[in-house]
């Protein structure tokens, strides 16, 4: 089954094999939930994170860029560097295809590429590209600060990222018209959540990038991180007619789609109003969806991390709804 792997087998063989014993330089190492690592060094904090694309057949590079500089990003640091490795099953997909769409991405999140490695590997079916984000912060902002009482803000949409790939790679297999599929296409420019978490990360206990699982995933990661329990209104969050179009013809759910352009982000009560105008002068839509409360002292949160949507208590790992109709893409074009 694709997608990341369950929390409970990074517990059990991941989180305790990591090396060298930490010292004290570093703030913040592998955990549940968190997406960047936090390294005392003499310029203040560096945040450094690593993700992967394989999926998605359009604009690779591009996605790539900005899902790595995201998780630095929602850490509270502006991206500097990246290294980038690129793996292509064969020529068929030019590397300067890839690379053009590096180099535009990485200059519009004000990022240098520094390094990396490419080289062809028969073995694959469509490219790889994995990168490398680095970042300073003045202040490192961890996905488990959320703090009981702290209101829930998301910027932009559910499922940006997913409605752009929906109308990338399936939208030709759906019920659409070219004109959403078109304009969910240039949902792709809307990845990158830099800007969002310059303003946001001023008033955040705890900020997280929705990818795998979309809105659901992340908020139930930032739940999980924080040791809390989200209590989140459906309807407050924002779902554009393209997203739900799309979804709506792909029998998908736009809360559960790769949410790789919005920004969660826990911030206190009294601060919640002044952040979301900030964003919204910033030219950022940005929404409260919820509240986070104590799974201690809470009568409804049974002493587990969860989020609650609505009243369904969601615990469990969310997988994405994409892999689905990746698997069956993948199938037809082998029959």
């Amino acid at each position: 089954m694709p997608g990341k792997v369950s929390p409970d087998d990074l517990l059990a063989h991941v989180f305790d094999r990591t090396g060298a014993d930490a010292d004290e330089t570093i703030l913040q190492g592998p955990a549940d939930g968190e997406d960047a690592a936090a390294v005392d060094w003499p310029g203040g904090t560096l945040v450094v994170s690593s993700d992967p694309i394989s999926l998605a057949a359009s604009q690779v590079g591009s996605l790539g860029v900005y899902v790595a500089c995201n998780d630095v990003a929602a850490s509270g640091a502006d991206p500097r560097w990246l290294t980038v490795v690129i793996l292509l099953p064969d020529e068929s997909v030019p590397i300067e295809t890839i690379t053009t769409d590096l180099d535009a991405a990485a200059r519009e999140v004000g990022a240098s590429i520094v390094g990396g490695h490419s080289e062809y590997v028969d073995q694959l079916e469509r490219p790889l590209v994995s990168l490398t984000a680095m970042g300073a912060a003045e202040r490192f902002v961890p996905t488990g600060g959320a703090e009981p009482g702290d209101r829930v803000i998301v910027t932009k949409a559910a499922g940006v990222e997913g409605t752009a790939i929906l109308a990338a790679d399936f939208g030709d297999e759906l019920s659409v018209d070219e004109e959403i599929r078109t304009r969910a296409e240039s949902f792709l420019e809307e990845i990158s959540v830099v800007p969002d978490a310059r303003v946001v990360r001023e008033f955040a206990t705890a900020m997280h990038d929705p990818t795998e699982g979309g809105i659901a995933a992340g908020l139930l990661e930032l739940a999980r991180a924080s040791d809390a329990r989200l209590e989140v209104d459906t309807d407050a969050i924002p779902v554009r007619e393209e997203t739900a179009k799309l979804c709506a013809a792909a029998d998908v759910d736009p809360l559960r789609i790769f949410g790789s352009g919005a920004l969660l982000a826990t911030v206190p009560d009294e601060l919640a109003a002044e952040c979301r105008q900030n964003l919204l002068d910033a030219g950022i839509e940005a929404e409260s969806i919820g509240v986070v409360r104590d799974i201690d002292t809470d009568p409804n949160a049974d002493g587990e991390p969860a989020l609650e949507l609505d009243g369904e208590t969601i615990t469990e790992p969310i997988q994405d709804d994409l892999y689905p109709l990746w698997e069956a893409a993948d199938t037809a074009q082998d029959e």
